[in-house]
């Protein structure tokens, strides 16, 4: 059997493994579709003018919620998962099987594409259904849409399992929520970007994050709304650059860092 078949195998496992972790599949999966039902409902009066300006409070968070979406089930699953299965043996068991060390990996992989496709798919969905928000009308929109999301998932996966080293099982949930909460905050999920003050604009372009959830809003949002980001325009190609630099960034400190023991243990 080839590297890829044990890879696909590894897949449906990991699929059965993360639908039974109600937690995960609750604060990583159903999460943004949850918030976004939530603010479309509670903020659709301060957008009474929806009917000359096409603006609905579902389309206004729609990116955020699909740039959160992204980080929660590719980095945050990934950290929290295998700082877990380090700690309890489970890696370090792998290891001693003939299963080649890629398909662990191309399970994981296997497993955000799966979690990520279907829920971005679920969030078009309520969205369109629910809320009326049109969706892109351009193929370079989609094509946009396609690079930005393909290069936040790989990113957030391989930066996921680099940062899963940092921290044991008990602690690994702090280390990741308390940091992802703040970033998305000043990334401009779940505010205007521009209601963030210049130097915290500046500190949140230093991580992925603001930069998928600029991308999204270039996919999603009318471009006279374009003017109100730092540089004053989508900036399309910069946005695809600085994702694409931190997804080799995480790959060089996932294969440098990675380990299959637990700390102190061979």
């Amino acid at each position: 059997m080839t590297t890829v078949a044990v890879g696909l195998d590894r897949t449906s496992v990991e699929l059965k493994m993360y639908s039974r972790e109600k937690e995960a599949v609750f604060f990583s999966f159903l999460f943004p579709i949850l918030l976004l039902l939530l603010f479309s409902v509670i903020f659709s009066s301060q957008f009474e003018d929806s009917a000359r300006t096409g603006m609905t409070a579902a389309r206004y968070f729609l990116p955020g919620m699909v740039a959160a979406g992204v980080i929660l089930t590719s980095f945050q699953t990934m950290a929290m998962s295998v700082a877990a299965e380090r700690d309890d043996g489970t890696l370090k068991r792998l290891r001693a099987t003939p299963m080649p060390p890629a398909a662990y990996f191309l399970g994981k992989v296997g497993l955000v594409v799966c979690t990520s496709l279907v829920q971005v798919v679920l969030l078009l969905l309520v969205a369109r259904l629910a809320f009326d928000v049109p969706l892109p009308d351009t193929g370079g929109r989609w094509l946009l849409f396609a690079g930005v999301f393909s290069l936040g998932v790989f990113g957030g996966t391989v930066l996921g399992i680099a940062y899963s080293s940092l921290a044991s099982s008990r602690s690994i949930g702090a280390v990741v929520i308390g940091p992802q909460l703040v970033l998305q905050f000043i990334s401009g999920v779940y505010i205007a970007f521009t209601d963030v003050p210049q130097w915290l604009q500046q500190v949140a372009a230093v991580f992925p994050l603001k930069w998928i959830a600029q991308g999204m809003r270039a996919v999603f949002l009318p471009d006279g709304l374009a003017s109100a980001e730092m540089a004053g325009s989508w900036e399309p190609g910069r946005v695809l650059l600085v994702l694409a630099a931190w997804a080799v960034a995480g790959l060089v400190l996932c294969l440098t860092t990675f380990t299959w023991f637990k700390r102190g243990t061979v």
